[in-house]
């Protein structure tokens, strides 16, 4: 069993700032790519950041600049620094890992965590 735990969503003001966490537990041999997604009623699930296990990171074009993803190895646990926050990015944001359990690699979801962008 793996799980992934968010953390960190909140209310802010536009312009603020937010930090993200999700950490991994379980049976955990490795990670390969983990990354975060957001969703908004009505509408897609989409990509907001990913980050490779040598930590090359990957942006959606709406968050470059603003946020910076992060991940230590050591401790399973990935991170999304949110500055200059916009009333869009609000969203439901989840976790992604690609995790080995054994010898094989299997794709897992948190449960999500609201950020809310309002004045």
């Amino acid at each position: 069993q793996v799980q992934l735990v968010e953390s960190g969503g909140d209310l802010v003001q536009p312009g603020g700032s937010l930090r993200l966490s999700c950490a991994a537990s379980g049976s955990i041999s490795s990670i390969r790519l983990m990354g975060w997604y957001r969703q908004t009623p009505g509408k897609q699930r989409e990509l907001v950041a990913t980050i490779t296990s040598g930590g090359t990171p990957n942006y959606a074009d709406s968050v470059k600049g603003r946020f910076t993803i992060s991940r230590d190895n050591a401790k399973n646990t990935l991170y999304l620094q949110m500055n200059s926050l916009k009333p869009e990015d609000t969203a439901v944001y989840y976790c992604y890992a690609e995790v080995r359990v054994n010898t094989v690699y299997r794709a897992y979801w948190g449960q999500g965590t609201q950020v809310t962008v309002s004045s």
